[in-house]
């Protein structure tokens, strides 16, 4: 018969990192994953240079984890982003902070993260099937007793599941894991695209008129119905020919889909303040003092160092200013106009779909998930880690940094319950 202490499906971040604690721990570990290659998805991460974590304190980490990242402070307190950090060092890749605080290999290639771990698998002698998709999880009544594949059944007391979300379908994130969840009677929060970039229907957008347009250190807000903002990010923006993409807009995206889910049929309001630095009466100023010094001008020319060209000459026109010189200007038409580069309303009508996003928000949900161990609540034996939790973060090292941590406390957690809980499959 083929078993093993616990079995670990899917080769992603989480499922990596859950199988070496496994092992490391003391259990004989089966991983197992669909594809060809391992680690497919985390190749792609950090425009394939892998992000693979956050040197911030975990306190600040979490904050940064705006989907549920309140339920890892049990995990945090027993394996942290510095663990992650150790980790690697100690197995020989040695890391680089950024901006940020976000961590890279020196290497600055994904490929030496996931060559690391899998090195790591093999000094442990863990057993990894690849193109081994699973067909079912196994289970007595309420125990957990292995998996089915498509040709045999492996028995293990501990299966944990680490299939990832449904972003990049292509890498294998396919869902796999909420059905099995949802087929052992967890619950499935609903999906939604998280680090995902903004579309809008606005004219200017569809008429490519901003199209390639990049702003520095902009505040981007999403508003409620009453107008007051939900949420507000200060980082760099892009305009598209869809919409707005960027760190700022990305951000934003997991709570441009929230509102859109709560009032259904009605678009959301973004706010933009191009100078979050610079108070109205500030840019008042300032721009009273270029008109002063040159009042034959036109604005657009007295003006041309304060914005993109085509921004610049799009909030002018809009303004009606784009053919007064500065003479002519009221102090009230200068007051729109500063009001308007620091609240330029963009109507957002969605996000790209989940296949297209960067981040799954939803998951199976933490209310049948002990935080400490990552154990099901409602199944012996049956552990989850990474993206399939409904758990989601901001870009810049949270997703991983979460999917590093969660898989270590499953794989350390569910090896110690299966050197208690081997006689169960005796039978079988």
């Amino acid at each position: 018969m083929n078993k093993f202490d616990v079995i670990v499906i899917g080769a992603g971040t989480s499922g990596l990192m859950a199988a070496i604690a496994a092992a490391e721990d003391g259990s004989q570990v089966l991983l197992l994953e669909k594809n060809k290659r391992i680690g497919k998805k985390l190749l792609l991460t950090g425009g394939g240079r892998c992000n693979v974590t956050n040197s911030r304190s975990p306190e600040e980490i979490i904050a940064h984890i705006p989907g549920n990242g309140k339920f890892l402070y049990s995990a945090f307190s027993q394996y942290d982003n510095q663990d992650i950090i150790q980790f690697f060092e100690s197995n020989g890749t040695a890391l680089k902070e950024e901006d940020h605080g976000r961590m890279f290999p020196v290497t600055d290639r994904s490929q030496t993260i996931v060559e690391t771990l899998h090195e790591k698998l093999k000094e442990l002698s863990v057993t990894l099937y690849t193109e081994a998709p699973v067909k079912k999880i196994l289970r007595n009544e309420n125990q957990i007793i292995g998996v089915a594949l498509e040709k045999q059944k492996i028995y293990a007391p501990c299966v944990i599941i680490a299939t990832g979300g449904k972003t990049y379908p292509s890498t294998g994130s396919t869902g796999d894991g909420y059905r099995f969840a949802d087929k052992l009677g967890h619950s499935i929060e609903p999906l939604y695209p998280t680090e995902s970039p903004i579309r809008s229907e606005e004219s200017f957008i569809k008429k490519k008129t901003l199209q390639g347009i990049s702003l520095r250190d902009v505040q981007l807000s999403v508003l409620n119905q009453k107008g007051k903002a939900i949420v507000s990010h200060q980082m760099d923006l892009l305009f598209t020919h869809f919409g707005i993409s960027g760190p700022a807009a990305l951000r934003c995206s997991s709570f441009v889909n929230q509102a859109l889910k709560k009032n259904p049929g009605q678009a959301v309001q973004l706010s933009l303040d191009i100078f979050p630095e610079s108070s109205e009466k500030k840019l008042f100023a300032e721009l009273q003092k270029k008109i002063q010094a040159e009042p034959e001008k036109q604005l657009k020319n007295s003006f041309r160092q304060l914005l993109p060209e085509r921004l610049l000459e799009f909030l002018l026109e809009k303004n009606q200013l784009d053919e007064l010189k500065g003479r002519q200007v009221t102090d009230q038409q200068l007051s729109d106009f500063i009001s308007e580069m620091k609240d330029f309303r963009i109507t957002a009508n969605g996000t790209f779909p989940l296949e297209k996003s960067f981040v799954t928000g939803g998951g199976i949900s933490l209310k049948e998930v002990q935080p400490k161990t990552m154990e099901s609540k409602r199944m012996q034996g049956l552990f989850f880690c990474g993206e399939v939790l409904d758990i989601n973060g901001y870009t810049g090292g949270y997703n991983i940094t979460a999917a590093l941590v969660t898989g270590h406390n499953a794989g350390k957690h569910a090896a110690e319950m299966a050197e208690y809980m081997r006689y169960v499959i005796d039978d079988y």
